[in-house]
């Protein structure tokens, strides 16, 4: 039987569009499948627990601290204040004064070295990560935690720290207040209350970007504290000590005003000197003036006591001149004679940067 002519094009058009939309359908399911593995492909590297520190870490590299702490999880929390064995007292309103680009640098050669599961979860969702770097030109690693921290977009993971990466610079500063970090300079007191009573010593804690090196000093005046490194690799507290000592412009200033006093009790013509180290006792009659002077000065040395740098018992000689008469015979002789003496002195470097200095 004949097919009519219009039966015949209606059957090609139906193959046609049939042809049409499995070709659709086909590239639909490939182009699903090229998404879905996109998708697949980014969260095991950009959107991976590797990827989310590593993010924190270009940031410090890059000195970029505005995107460091807008990261999930990077400022501690009351959890990690706790874990760090942090007193209240230290904990609340720790300074973020070195959360700042100028002290960051150094920071380079950032690697992925482990991601590993979390025993307490196993199930991706905590991860420890480890990363290798080097920091200032010496090869380093630090540890991280992380969490899944739901999606965004709907497809792709998002991760925040579980422990805040950051450090705790505990720094003591012996004998001062003030010191120097990374060519910044702090006062250990600028966040002590108004009225808290003046210390020898001094200490504060400062939140700071971890990993970082940090190198402390002090210079001023009177007091010179070498340079200590820290290499903060390690999350939550870190001890660092600042040791202030005499240098030597405070040694000559005190050994002048020391000098300068003994000098002026060398002007008291008496045997015994009023408030000076030294006197004699002569039992025949004076004859002359007494005429004192200083044949060898103590020689400051500075140590640090619990409210003041010491300076203990030191040797000095005074000298005596004076014409005396024998109550016994008459005879007139010269005393001419070394006169040994022993003196210490306390001394504090006062705020506005003079010394107090006590003798005894």
């Amino acid at each position: 039987m004949t097919i009519p002519a219009e039966q015949h094009r209606a059957s090609g058009r139906r193959g046609s569009m049939l042809r049409a939309v499995l070709a659709i359908v086909v590239v639909a399911g490939l182009l699903a499948a090229g998404v879905a593995g996109t998708i697949s492909a980014l969260n095991r590297t950009v959107y991976s627990a590797g990827g989310f520190v590593e993010q924190y870490l270009d940031a410090l590299a890059r000195g970029d601290t505005v995107g460091a702490l807008a990261l999930g999880g990077v400022m501690p929390g009351t959890a990690d204040l706790a874990a760090w064995g942090l007193t209240n007292e230290v904990a609340k309103d720790l300074p973020e004064t070195l959360l700042r680009a100028s002290v960051l640098g150094g920071l380079d050669n950032i690697e992925l070295a482990s991601t590993t599961d979390t025993l307490a979860t196993d199930d991706g969702t905590a991860q420890t990560v480890v990363f290798d770097f080097d920091l200032n030109g010496t090869a380093s690693s630090m540890v991280f935690t992380v969490e899944r921290a739901g999606t965004f977009g709907g497809v792709f993971n998002a991760w925040a720290f579980s422990t805040s990466p950051l450090a705790v610079l505990q720094v003591s500063v012996l004998h001062e207040r003030s010191f120097t970090v990374n060519g910044l300079t702090l006062d250990t007191r600028a966040h002590s209350a108004a009225d808290a009573p003046a210390t020898f010593s001094t200490s504060a804690a400062y939140l700071a970007f971890a990993p970082n090196r940090y190198t402390f000093e002090h210079e001023s005046a009177m007091l010179t504290a070498e340079k200590a490194t820290v290499r903060a690799t390690v999350a939550g507290p870190t001890a660092v000590e600042v040791n202030a000592l005499p240098n030597e412009a405070m040694v000559g200033q005190v050994q002048s005003e020391l000098n300068k006093f003994l000098d002026d009790c060398a002007t008291q013509t008496v045997l015994q000197p009023t408030s000076c180290p030294w006197g004699i006792t002569i039992d025949d009659r004076i004859e002359s003036t007494p005429a004192w002077s200083i044949t060898a000065y103590p020689t400051v040395a500075l140590t640090p006591g619990e409210l003041s740098f010491e300076m203990g018992a030191t040797p000095g000689q005074a000298h005596i001149v004076v014409d005396v008469q024998s109550l016994f015979d008459g005879d007139v002789s010269t005393r001419d004679e070394d006169v040994p003496f022993t003196m210490g002195l306390s001394v504090v470097v006062q705020p506005s940067g003079a010394l107090a200095i006590q003798l005894h």
